[in-house]
């Protein structure tokens, strides 16, 4: 069970481990679903900006009626479902995670909730293994940091990406002097350096937002070029 502690701390939203992000780890539980149960109260938390600020980026990302937005990283599903209930039924989310357990956790509360508009989508480490054209939006939450293969995991965020689509990026903001936070140890570098990486890939920098309670996450947003 230790295990899968352990693959579960390092595969939500390609995450770090719990040492890695200043925790320590739960002792091992009988069943894996109570294992889901301590990272849905690790994630969903108000402490956690992302969380406590959720409803202002749902409403930052100005999604529509019909939309298809993929949700890189998914997790425990929090963005997954907000997205579902923006874009309605005729709209379609991509859940894309690494570990099949939060895709099962996923589409159990999708069903819950009676949501029929999410599709899981079991990625790889190098690949978001989404259908080429195939979303309107991308979004990529506390994430990014974490992928080992950045180039290669954004080259198939941009194929993915339907002509002039758009890429969503939230993420720490580490600026250049001040001290970093000892559950941000993992992440490398600021939002200079993610803009230059993902501007090599092929995508353009088109506006970075200021949210209503982002203070320690910046939001930028990068456009795919029309065909």
């Amino acid at each position: 069970m230790a295990v899968i502690i352990a693959s579960l701390a390092a595969a939500c939203s390609r995450g770090p481990s719990p040492e890695e992000a200043g925790e320590t780890p739960p002792a091992a539980e009988a069943e894996d679903d109570l294992n889901l149960d301590v990272w849905l109260e690790r994630m969903e938390v108000g402490s956690r900006e992302l969380y406590s600020a959720r409803e202002a980026v749902v409403a930052a990302l100005s999604l529509e009626e019909g939309d298809a937005i993929a949700d890189i990283g998914a997790g425990t599903g929090l963005y997954t479902l907000l997205f579902a209930d923006a874009v309605g039924a005729h709209g379609r989310v991509y859940a894309e995670d690494i570990e099949p357990l939060f895709l099962d956790l996923i589409n159990r509360r999708a069903e819950d909730s009676s949501l029929e508009n999410i599709t899981a989508v079991l990625g790889r480490e190098n690949d978001v293994t989404l259908p080429e054209n195939s979303a309107d939006i991308v979004f990529i939450a506390d994430t990014y940091h974490y992928f080992g293969d950045r180039e290669a995991v954004m080259k198939s965020v941009l194929n993915a990406l339907k002509p002039g689509g758009s890429l969503v990026i939230v993420d720490y903001d580490l600026k250049p002097g001040e001290p970093r936070p000892e559950d941000k140890v993992h992440v490398r570098f600021g939002r200079a350096g993610v803009i230059s990486e993902i501007e090599y890939v092929g995508f353009t920098l088109a506006e970075e937002k200021a949210v209503a309670g982002l203070e320690e996450n910046y939001f930028l947003r990068f456009v795919k070029a029309d065909e």
